[in-house]
């Protein structure tokens, strides 16, 4: 599969240079980011939300796990993560459970653990089990444009 249609076309469009890495099939994000030789917490995996019928996308890093306690102190409403079925439908291009971490390219906020924000290099799922897409860490925030931000997880 490679890279999503969707993630491709955006990337394309605002001229991102952009590296694909490969990797074997993994369950996890933890497992991908063994399988593809790098460090767990330039990882980012993305989680999908559901606030009263409107998607949000929680970024943080594979080594992490999301505390919704502390996404609903900073969104200041009930947030609650979104069905299997729900993110097959906001990502229809995309293998179940492989959602990209660039919430813009899919027409959702994003909402980003601070724990990503100093990173030289970010790698996330490019839309399958098998691929990364790696890009350095000022070009993912600004792909993410003025996404809202905090301490949103916990070491796993």
């Amino acid at each position: 599969m490679g890279i999503a249609n969707t993630l491709k076309q955006f990337l394309d469009n605002r001229g991102v240079d952009y590296e694909l890495i490969s990797h074997r099939p993994s369950p996890s994000a933890n497992r991908t980011a063994e399988a593809a030789h790098i460090p767990g917490d330039r990882l980012a995996k993305a989680v999908l939300l559901e606030d009263s019928g409107h998607y949000l996308l929680a970024v943080l890093p594979a080594t992490r796990r999301l505390h919704l306690g502390r996404l609903h102190h900073l969104e200041g409403d009930f947030v609650s993560l979104a069905t299997e079925d729900e993110v097959a439908e906001v990502f229809t291009d995309c293998a179940r459970g492989a959602v990209p971490a660039i919430g813009p390219a899919y027409g959702l906020d994003t909402v980003l653990d601070d724990s990503l924000a100093w990173q030289e290099d970010i790698y996330f799922e490019a839309g399958d089990h098998e691929s990364l897409v790696h890009l350095r860490g000022e070009t993912f925030q600004a792909l993410l444009g003025a996404p809202r931000h905090g301490d949103l997880s916990n070491p796993i």
